[in-house]
């Protein structure tokens, strides 16, 4: 999400919005593939006048083909950014509406004038608030097979923005030249079309810094403006677009068994992000007895998994994903009075565009209607969850500890004495290593020492470090989003190489308590309150009672 300085306020940005210097703009058209520019012209359809909107043709069928084949045609990477930054700037909103209808609309108010024309004056800007894009995407999307094309060019503009593109002493130096350019830019306007002369000479400046100091910096110049200025932006737009259209009413819920279609089969398989499948009886095995998969399709893209959801059908609440994952013989009928408990133990979307968009929570809650038809003793929903990013938190602290010596401000004197007489070394300096390449598993005295020191740091990790006042795992956040107990932290519950690198083999239990979810879910999203079990409580009460952050 893009954040304003403190000196560029929403108003400047509104009047002025940040482009790229003149001069390297027509560096960068140079660069770009024969036919864009003309291929775009045709394939976007114009906005039309607010007052004809509803009567403006769609556009043929065939410019939007058009411009699909054009766009795979591309190289991924450089060649599809070079399209996309030139949609999204080419294309976009009409700033100079903008300002006018907002002047409109405030004027209305101030005038005190009646409703009914304030009311048009807000339409008429929202209407010129929508990119020119934007008419090109909803055309795709009635095309065949164009919801399924927009969600790959999402993917790549997600791609794009997690990646930024590119990376080194050069690009620092461009973000700052960049940077100074737009504050220039910003504090100069209202000086005329043309800039002021401090403005041109901040202009020039910098494209002589690109194209004579820094030659090798122009094509990251091109990610950059797509990356930071642009793309985010459209990918903000298409979002909330597909968001729309991915809404439940257009989902179905499929189940998914040893006779679904092999391509089904494999994509459920290629796509498992939590816990890889490993092969072909694995697979067998995570669709068979005592176990439940479940995806979303599209009406638009049927048989296609978008989310998927694995779920163990189990006796009581799991504490470890090996006695769920390892390979056994599939027991060809189930008992139903072993059944009591469903948990939710891996959820993966299978389609990088739909980053963001809401289907897990839908996914879960279709599921648990669907397991209380077919198996109405089930009582107990939980989920088994990975910590992604706790090793990586404690390296960090570890590693801010290490700078000043004999500083300890995470364990106990009497821990830190038995880890120093275990591992011959300092105790953080020790740990920060042994934790870097999972070593330490393999001393069964210290995987003992540590058991109770890691679960009120991971317990502090998942209850007490926040981002914007929510949890900081996205894990976490996600299901208090849904309305779930922050319930039991499991220790050794994933021994994998990935379990242990990821989170220190630790697992939790986020308990669904189905009378209570929605008003947890008000809470969390509303106060930020957590709602955790008495374990999870304990234990970070124990972290704040032992640490000295």
């Amino acid at each position: 999400m893009s954040r304003l300085g403190p000196c560029l306020s929403p108003r400047r940005l509104l009047r002025r919005p940040w482009a790229a210097p003149r001069g390297l703009r027509r560096d960068l058209a140079g660069a770009a593939a024969p036919g864009m520019e003309e291929l775009l012209s045709r394939s976007v359809p114009p906005l039309p006048p607010y007052e004809t909107k509803e009567k403006a043709p769609p556009p043929a069928e065939l410019r939007g083909a058009e411009f699909v084949r054009y766009y795979r045609g591309l190289e991924a990477g450089p060649g599809r950014a070079e399209l996309l930054t030139r949609l999204a700037r080419d294309f976009g909103v009409d700033h100079g509406r903008v300002a006018e209808f907002s002047a409109k609309v405030l004027q209305a108010r101030e005038q005190g004038r009646e409703l009914g024309a304030l009311l048009q004056a807000e339409d008429r800007l929202r209407y010129y608030l929508n990119p020119q894009y934007r008419g090109l995407f909803q055309h795709l999307g009635r095309l065949e097979g164009g919801l399924r094309f927009l969600v790959e060019l999402r993917g790549d503009l997600v791609d794009g923005l997690a990646t930024k593109a590119v990376d080194g002493p050069h690009v620092k130096r461009l973000l700052f030249m960049l940077h100074i350019q737009a504050l220039f830019s910003f504090v100069n306007y209202g000086t005329g079309a043309g800039g002021s002369t401090t403005d041109k000479f901040q202009h020039s400046y910098l494209v002589y810094y690109i194209t004579e100091r820094e030659p090798c910096c122009e094509r990251a110049t091109s990610l950059l403006l797509t990356v930071n200025a642009l793309h985010p932006e459209m990918n903000g737009v298409l979002k909330n677009m597909l968001s729309e259209w991915f809404s439940t009413g257009f989902l179905n819920l499929e189940r998914v068994t040893w006779q679904s279609p092999c391509e089904v089969l494999q994509k459920i398989s290629d796509s498992e992000a939590v816990h890889p499948v490993r092969n072909w009886v694995d697979m067998k095995r995570r669709v068979g007895s005592y176990r439940r998969c479940y995806f979303f399709s599209h009406c638009a893209i049927p048989g296609e998994p978008l989310i998927v959801l694995h779920v163990a059908l189990t006796s009581e609440i799991s504490s470890s994903i090996q006695a769920i994952v390892k390979e056994v013989h599939p027991i060809e009928t189930e008992d139903l009075d072993k059944i009591t408990t469903a948990i939710f133990y891996s959820i993966s979307l299978t389609q990088q565009g739909l980053q963001g968009v809401e289907l897990g929570t839908y996914l879960i809650k279709r599921v648990v209607k669907e397991l209380q038809k077919e198996l109405p003793q089930i009582k107990d929903f939980s989920s088994l969850s990975p910590i992604p990013g706790f090793t990586k938190w404690l390296v960090g602290l570890l590693s801010s500890q290490t700078k000043e010596l004999e500083r300890n401000e995470l364990f106990t004197e009497s821990e830190c004495q038995e880890i120093s007489e275990i591992t011959g070394g300092p105790t953080t300096e020790t740990l920060k290593k042994l934790l870097t390449n999972n070593e330490w598993v393999r001393s069964e005295k210290l995987v003992q020492v540590l058991h109770l020191p890691f679960m009120r740091l991971c317990a502090w990790y998942l209850y007490g470090e926040k981002h914007r006042g929510y949890a900081l795992n996205p894990v976490a956040n996600f299901h208090l989003q849904n309305g779930a107990v922050m319930w039991r932290i499991n220790w050794m519950a994933d021994t994998s190489p990935r379990g242990i690198g990821a989170s220190c083999g630790m697992m939790v239990n986020y308990r669904y308590f189905l009378e209570d979810t929605a008003s947890n879910s008000a809470a969390y999203l509303g106060t930020k309150q957590i709602k955790a079990s008495e374990q999870v409580l304990s234990l970070v009460s124990q972290f704040q009672q032992n640490s000295k952050l």
